[in-house]
């Protein structure tokens, strides 16, 4: 802020590291963050448990359900990552995502804090951007800290080694790690398009709580209406569509057509749903 007030005149830059940090710091000292992060680092020991309880007289994991890579685990517990991250992504990172963006405007709004953010040399567009960005921010936390869990589990309950890819090739335990490290990055980046629609719903009310619920309820709804069968033609274009084309970086070589698509759709939904948020919180009355 000190250095904002030093410069009172004359354009804002739209980025500020300062106000970034603050965000970033503040949404990781919540309680309600660090509740959604013992969550999703909670599901990869629960899976692990099961795989490892299920298989405690030899047998074999998944029983031809689950994720491709459920099977694998108790050959090379590195799959537990692949395995948590497939499982969460449908569900619980989009979710944690949904409560993040969804009160980041409306929760200061409601709070009475949003006025005294625009009172100060913020502007509307940088306190939009900072908030996108810290949103952002925890869609990569969320996916290592699931991925490190997942790593974590797995090295205590089965064994490491070198790890055998989706298309039958056999690499290093150190280029697994590297992929499974890309994949947690696609992830991160698979969420960007459910951030920019919370970050919209947001800017509609003063409900941090209402904002939440409206984008964790249009989550679960275009996740069950991507398995409808009579709504082929218009699935391609919903964001969760190709959310598990991650899974293609476990193949020799790498399948890039689907992860183009899923990166593409999702760049595609931040665009729109970023700009109507934009639209939305720099021509309205979001602080009465």
């Amino acid at each position: 802020m000190s250095q904002a007030e030093a410069v009172p005149y004359g354009p804002r830059p739209l980025w500020s590291l300062g106000l970034l940090r603050s965000e970033i710091g503040m949404t990781f000292r919540r309680v309600r963050t660090l509740a959604l992060l013992a969550v999703l680092a909670g599901v990869p020991v629960l899976i692990g448990i099961a795989v490892k309880i299920e298989t405690g007289d030899g047998g074999t994991a998944g029983g031809g359900g689950g994720p491709a890579f459920l099977s694998q685990i108790t050959n090379n517990g590195l799959f537990l990552v692949f395995t948590s991250l497939a499982a969460t992504l449908p569900l619980f990172l989009p979710m944690a995502i949904g409560v993040i963006a969804g009160d980041s405007i409306a929760g200061e709004a409601g709070g009475g804090t949003l006025r005294y953010l625009l009172v100060a040399p913020a502007g509307r567009t940088r306190l939009l951007l900072v908030k996108y960005a810290a949103t952002m921010a925890f869609c990569l936390v969320g996916a290592l800290v699931v991925a490190l869990s997942a790593l974590l589990t797995g090295a205590l309950l089965f064994p490491l080694g070198e790890v055998t890819l989706l298309s039958g090739t056999t690499v290093s335990f150190g280029e697994g790690l590297l992929r499974a490290l890309a994949m947690a990055g696609v992830v991160a980046l698979s969420l960007i398009g459910v951030a920019a629609i919370g970050l919209f719903i947001s800017t509609l009310t003063h409900s941090g709580i209402a904002a939440m619920a409206t984008t964790v309820g249009l989550l679960i709804t275009v996740q069950i209406l991507d398995t409808v069968p009579q709504l082929e033609s218009i699935q391609p274009y919903l964001f969760p569509h190709y959310w598990l084309s991650f899974a293609d970086l476990l193949r020799d070589p790498v399948y890039w057509d689907q992860l183009q698509k899923n990166l593409g759709l999702q760049a595609l939904y931040a665009a729109l749903f970023g700009s109507a948020a934009w639209a939305r919180f720099t021509t309205r009355d979001v602080t009465a």
